[in-house]
């Protein structure tokens, strides 16, 4: 039986920098709104006319995790792309990282688990290599939001809160079994799945649908966050899948050496910190320089807190994400 660590880690972020006082020269918002709702002070936007991509911020993100853990290219056995914001609607992005690494032809696995989506990529790639399937797995979470905002006072209550970038790791099989991947705990709720969705273009209305009968409001093709609904179901779920963790390996709380929540809200991070009695020093929270950038959040602070000495051997290191869907997981690791 094989275990599975995390052997290497990288993140890449756009260089603009997009501050809350520039968002307050094209709508109607400011500093002190965003910040007293979502702790953001600032976010990562590619630039318009930049060649950027979710598929190569995810390339640069992959290229310093292979580098961090030490492994050529082609050691790697499989792929896993995690994103909302594909470079195409088809087809998916885990085949352009395979190309722009210039790999072997390996399998290419795409989620679209949004906010959750690296704590479900995470669980796949963990079964895999305790099956003996593959020894070391590419995981990916990218996200290119600022394309598909509309940055406006109309579409203020969403676009904020959303930034560009890049997380990844490489998932490597260990026969440690004291250190690794303790469990993971994935669930979902679809009955709230327009609580927080982009409902179209879509098989229900594509392209040709949406010309002919353009949505005045912008609704039909603009993200739509029942905020307030959203907030209270998070903070909830995120309680429930820590503790399912815990119980599932006969720890407490206070055994949480480091807490890396999805970087969704900085109030539903604190109140999930407060919620758990944990100090500041176990709890990594980034969102206030990055925005939420769903499926890349987790990978991205978990980079930050390593390269910051937040974790040490032995560490118990629990990940935990909340997003669209509705979806939800954790995942307790021994580091």
């Amino acid at each position: 039986m094989k275990t599975s660590i995390i052997k290497g880690i990288g993140y890449y972020v756009p260089e603009n920098i997009v501050k809350n006082k520039d968002l307050e020269k094209i709508m109607d918002t400011s500093d002190e709104w965003i910040q007293e709702r979502t702790g953001i002070r600032e976010r990562r936007w590619v630039l318009e006319n930049s060649d950027e991509s979710t598929s190569s911020m995810g390339t640069e993100a992959a290229k310093k995790a292979i580098d961090n853990a030490g492994i050529s290219p082609d050691q790697i056995d499989f792929i896993i792309f995690a994103t909302l914001s594909p470079d195409y609607f088809f087809p998916g992005s885990g085949v352009l990282i395979q190309r722009n690494l210039g790999l072997k032809e390996v399998g290419a696995l795409d989620i679209r688990n949004q906010c959750s989506g690296f704590i479900y990529a995470l669980s796949t790639a963990d079964q895999y290599i305790k099956s003996g399937m593959y020894k070391n797995i590419l995981i990916v979470g990218s996200e290119l939001h600022s394309g598909g905002l509309e940055k406006s006072t109309r579409g203020r209550n969403v676009s904020v809160i959303f930034g560009d970038g890049a997380g990844a790791v490489i998932l490597q099989a260990s026969d440690d079994l004291e250190k690794g991947i303790m469990s993971t705990h994935l669930h979902s709720e679809g009955k709230y799945a327009e609580e927080l969705a982009v409902i179209s273009p879509a098989t229900k209305k594509w392209i040709n649908k949406l010309v002919e009968d353009p949505d005045e409001d912008g609704s039909s093709y603009a993200p739509y966050m029942n905020g307030n609904f959203v907030f209270k179901n998070a903070v909830v779920r995120f309680m429930e899948v820590i503790n399912e963790a815990l119980v599932k390996n006969n720890l407490t709380k206070e055994d949480i050496d480091l807490l890396i929540p999805h970087q969704a809200n900085l109030r539903i991070s604190q109140f999930v910190q407060k919620q758990l009695a944990l100090p500041n020093e176990k709890v990594y929270n980034n969102i206030m320089k990055y925005g939420n950038t769903t499926a890349a959040s987790i990978p991205i602070a978990l980079a930050e807190a390593i390269e910051k000495g937040m974790l040490n051997d032995g560490d118990i290191l629990c990940l935990a994400a909340f997003g669209s869907g509705f979806t939800w997981g954790s995942a307790l690791i021994r580091w």
